[in-house]
């Protein structure tokens, strides 16, 4: 199976930032905090040569904290500020305005040295549907400046939003980059929401959603189910131990396998199986 998902008016967005960096210094790019490495967008990479970068590792609230830390210490290192946010609370946006001011403190100056009394700081927020950029700049500006919703793809067109009076973003629509060659990426990409759910059905995402849970978090799913499984259980078996566990089932008494795969689904979105991260820096530190 081989998750790919490319709608057109992501090769129109491309096109529009790529029309639009020059009129920015900095590039924030919202990863998932969930899966950093799967929803880092490396077309944004090339995108943004020459610019000041800024990483917001957000949904911090849905992942494991003590990933999180390595993640935050892996991107450091390669030379990112990086900024741990919930969009929801609102927690971390103080940071995102001042490692914009550190990063442009030098240019600013050169400005004003030059005449510029009123420099503005501009940048460009950029990141795979989904991963909350609207939500964030909702929290941001403290109204409803952009649509969210929990499907990808609902921001279609760029907006200049003020944060402050020194300090503007450009919203960009979310973009994922033309084919996944790691069938890995794509699998996370659908466990968290960031492409179309009507490209993979429920049951087949559930099942290999399961097989990750297996490994790195056993314990999840017994809890929140409250069932009994041990190393030998299929995923399907377990899939099918949750229907019952919920007592979703069809005519015939036969479990509704269809709704107990979206329940796990909606419910690991939902962080009810507790604080998940899904990869560590680890795997990725040769690539």
């Amino acid at each position: 199976m081989n998750i790919q998902w490319y709608p057109g008016h992501m090769t129109k967005t491309r096109r529009m930032m790529t029309e639009n960096i020059s009129l920015v210094d900095i590039v924030i790019e919202l990863l998932d905090a969930r899966i950093p490495y799967s929803s880092k967008n490396p077309d944004i990479d090339k995108l943004a040569q020459n610019k000041f970068r800024i990483i917001i590792l957000n949904k911090v609230d849905l992942a494991d904290d003590k990933k999180t830390e390595l993640w935050k210490e892996y991107f450091n290192k390669k030379g990112y500020k990086v900024v741990l946010v919930n969009s929801v609370s609102g927690k971390g946006l103080k940071d995102i305005t001042e490692f914009s001011k550190e990063l442009m403190k030098d240019k600013i100056e050169r400005l004003k040295q030059r005449g510029r009394i009123f420099v503005p700081t501009r940048a460009m927020i950029a990141g795979i549907p989904n991963v909350g950029k609207s939500t964030l700049i909702n929290k941001f500006v403290g109204k409803a400046m952009a649509k969210t919703g929990d499907k990808p793809g609902i921001t279609r067109g760029k907006q200049w939003v003020k944060i402050k009076k020194d300090f503007e973003l450009l919203d960009t629509p979310g973009i994922l980059w033309p084919k996944f060659d790691d069938k890995a990426v794509g699998l996370k990409l659908a466990f968290t929401g960031a492409v179309n759910d009507d490209i993979i059905d429920s049951y087949t995402l559930s099942i290999n959603l399961i097989d990750y849970l297996r490994k790195l978090y056993p314990m999840s799913i017994n809890e929140r189910y409250n069932i009994d499984i041990d190393e030998e259980n299929s995923s399907e078996h377990i899939l099918k131990k949750i229907g019952e566990a919920r007592g979703f089932k069809i005519k015939g008494g036969e479990i509704d396998l269809d709704r107990s795969a979206n329940i796990l689904i909606d419910e690991f979105r939902d962080c009810r199986l507790g604080k998940i991260t899904l990869e560590v820096p680890d795997e990725f530190e040769n690539l």
